[in-house]
C-alpha cells in the first residue's frame, strides 16, 4: 500500500475522512439543526406557558439537537467511511478471482521445474495486483512447491497464507468495533447529563415551570434513542462487511486449490 509522509494511504484516508466529517456535520448543526431546534423549543416553551397540558410535538431537529447526538452521528459516519473503504478493497480483490493467473490448458500438470516460470508471471503483475491476497498466496504456493516438491506443503502454505490474511482483516475491524461500542456510551452520557439537569431544575417544576425539566429529560432519552438506533445500523453493516471478508478468504483458498494445488505433480 502506498505511503504518504510516513503514513499508509488507509490511515491517511481515515484521518482526512474524520476531519471532513467533523467539519460537514458541525456546519450542518450550526447552520440548520440548532437554529431550527431552537425555534421549535421556543414554540414548545410558549405553548406550555399557555397550556400546561400541551403535548410538545416531536421533531427530528429536537431529537438530534444536543452534542451527544452530534458526536454519535460523527462517529457513525466515520465508521461508515472506514467500512466503505474496506468494502471497496475487498470487492477489488474479489474481482481477481475471475482471472486466471496460471494460464494452463485443462489437464496440464505443474511440475517443480515449471514453478519458476509461473512464479515470474505472477511477479510481473502490476504492483496493486501483486500485493493482493490471491497472487501472494499463489506465489507462496509455487515457491514452496519448488523448494519442497510436496503438494501437501503447498496446500498447508496456501491455507496458512489465507488464514493469516483473514486474521489481519479481522484485526483491522477493531477500530470500527470500538466506535460501535463508543456510540451507545455517548448516548448514556447524554442520559446521565439530562437526568442530572432535570433534578437540578426540580424546584422550578414545583413552582409550575415544567419546561426545563421536560427539556432535560428529553436530552436524556433522545441521546440514548439516537445512539442506539445509529449503533444498530452500524453493527448490521459491520457484520455484512465481516461476512464479505470471510467469504472472500474462503473463495480465495478454493481458487488456489482448484488452479494450483490440484494441478501439481511431484516427480
Amino acid at each position: 500500500m502506498k505511503h504518504f509522509f510516513g503514513l499508509s494511504f488507509e490511515v491517511l484516508y481515515q484521518v482526512v475522512a474524520l476531519i471532513v466529517i467533523v467539519i460537514l456535520v458541525h456546519a450542518a448543526y450550526v447552520g440548520i439543526v440548532r437554529p431550527r431546534g431552537d425555534a421549535i423549543l421556543a414554540q414548545q416553551a410558549a405553548a406550555l406557558q399557555l397550556d400546561k397540558s400541551a403535548a410538545p410535538e416531536r421533531s427530528i431537529y429536537v431529537l438530534i439537537y444536543d452534542w451527544e447526538q452530534e458526536a454519535a452521528i460523527i462517529l457513525a459516519l466515520w465508521a461508515l467511511a472506514i467500512m466503505g473503504f474496506k468494502w471497496v478493497m475487498i470487492l477489488r480483490q474479489r474481482a481477481l478471482l475471475g482471472r486466471d493467473f496460471i494460464p494452463l490448458a485443462e489437464g496440464v500438470r505443474i511440475l517443480p521445474d515449471d514453478t519458476r516460470e509461473l512464479a515470474r508471471q505472477v511477479q510481473a503483475l502490476p504492483e496493486p495486483q501483486r500485493r493482493a491476497l490471491l497472487p501472494r498466496a499463489l506465489l507462496a504456493g509455487l515457491q514452496r512447491f519448488q523448494t519442497t516438491r510436496s503438494v501437501q506443503d503447498v496446500a498447508t502454505a496456501v491455507h496458512a497464507y489465507c488464514e493469516a490474511e483473514g486474521e489481519r482483516q479481522e484485526s483491522e475491524l477493531a477500530m470500527i468495533r470500538y466506535i460501535a461500542w463508543a456510540i451507545p456510551s455517548i448516548g448514556f452520557l447524554g442520559t446521565v447529563r439530562g437526568i442530572g439537569d432535570a433534578l437540578s431544575q426540580a424546584h422550578q417544576a414545583i413552582e409550575g415551570d415544567i419546561f426545563g425539566v421536560t427539556r432535560s429529560l428529553g436530552v436524556a432519552f433522545n441521546s440514548t434513542l439516537i445512539a442506539l438506533l445509529v449503533s444498530l445500523l452500524l453493527m448490521f453493516i459491520l457484520h455484512q462487511l465481516q461476512l464479505l471478508q470471510e467469504r472472500f478468504i474462503l473463495d480465495a483458498e478454493e481458487y488456489c486449490e482448484e488452479k494450483l494445488t490440484q494441478r501439481l505433480h511431484a516427480t
